[in-house]
């Protein structure tokens, strides 16, 4: 931190896309942060408001290249899927913590990795060490005594809201099998345009681009299909449709044993109840009763529901999110946050609107 502001010194590496975007939001505003630049090869010596627009009078800031990110006390890595990993000995060089918001560091285990992403790891050595970046199974290991840990990793934002949908049936022992039906924005795709989020075809769809076989899978498999909850098979499907910002997460769950609402409740209080960025959305009517991902565009908060089919035993968890915010840069600020001993809670506390 800076001697004399006691803020935490920040870069951001890859700052031009949608996550780089929303990270640049939340820390210009930072009560405890300092934005030292933000990188863009392509926008050097530009302004930030000319790829992002919202943030026009809010920073005098110009985009630079990644070789001029000065020493930091964290730097953000907001890079396409394998070139963190091929640089993260540089980037470590930089920075007391590096924060990557890529895949390249999720999966702790190099076997695992080349099954999922069909390439050996350029940094093996390092895939143990990093800190998979969900606080809510994380968080003690993002701070080790007066230090922030030396390398965390962003979290899918699908594997994100499968996590916080099931991680309380996972620690309880009730899940036998879990299917996870998961809605997504079209904002999940990045910002560069491609056929299938070019707007003729991607407005008004309801496609299926991932029925088998997502690499977020992987994640959730290696977070709660293991250990103390004993694992479980996991099957994932992923449908496009109308929506920028969001994913909504439909877990259908066989139990281990026949349960009741009382018994949901217990595991789910017991699970986030200290938990400052999960709310509980589980009411018996009204408009609202239900995880909705529209009312949380723009803010870090996972709200998590179930409900159980009474005919047959199955239990429906939900989880909503902003696949940007609590999905990507919401979540990688609080990771900083906690690394850095900082309130949690700082700079994130926007609620959303509504109606938006």
């Amino acid at each position: 931190m800076s001697a004399t502001s006691g803020r935490v010194r920040v870069s951001i590496v890859g700052a031009s896309g949608y996550t780089g975007g929303e990270l640049l939001r939340l820390l210009l505003d930072h009560p405890g942060a300092e934005v030292l630049c933000a990188t863009s090869r392509s926008l050097a010596g530009q302004p930030l408001h000319r790829v992002h627009p919202n943030l026009r009078g809010r920073s005098e800031m110009l985009f630079t290249v990644p070789e001029e990110v000065p020493a930091s006390d964290a730097v953000f890595l907001c890079m396409p899927h394998g070139e963190a990993s091929r640089e993260i000995e540089r980037w470590l060089d930089r920075a007391r913590t590096v924060i990557d918001l890529s895949a390249d560091f999720r999966l702790r285990d190099a076997a695992v990795y080349r099954a999922w992403y069909e390439e050996e790891h350029p940094a093996p050595g390092r895939l143990a060490s990093a800190v998979y970046g969900l606080p809510e199974l994380h968080r003690r290991e993002m701070r080790v005594g007066a230090e922030p840990a030396r390398l965390i990793s962003g979290v899918g934002c699908n594997a994100t809201a499968m996590n916080l949908a099931l991680l309380p049936l996972a620690r309880a022992g009730l899940i036998e099998r879990a299917i996870c039906d998961i809605k997504v924005g079209s904002s999940e795709a990045g910002a560069e345009p491609s056929a299938g989020s070019h707007h003729p075809e991607r407005s008004g769809a309801v496609r299926s681009y991932a029925p088998v076989g997502h690499r977020h899978a992987a994640e959730v498999a290696q977070e709660l299909s293991g250990g103390e909850s004993g694992g479980f098979p996991l099957d994932v499907s992923i449908t496009s449709i109308e929506m920028v910002r969001g994913v909504l997460c439909t877990a259908h769950v066989i139990p281990t044993g026949r349960v009741e609402m009382k018994d949901l409740w217990r595991a789910y209080r017991g699970a986030y109840s200290g938990e400052p960025f999960v709310r509980l959305v589980a009411e018996k009517s009204g408009l609202h009763r239900l995880p909705d991902p529209k009312i949380l565009a723009g803010t870090n908060y996972a709200d998590v529901g179930f409900d159980i089919d009474p005919r047959s035993g199955r239990i429906v968890a939900l989880c909503a999110i902003d696949n940007l915010m609590k999905g990507a840069a919401g979540s990688a600020v609080q990771y900083m946050n906690v690394a850095f001993g900082l309130d949690e809670r700082a700079g994130l506390g926007f609620a959303g609107l509504h109606p938006c």
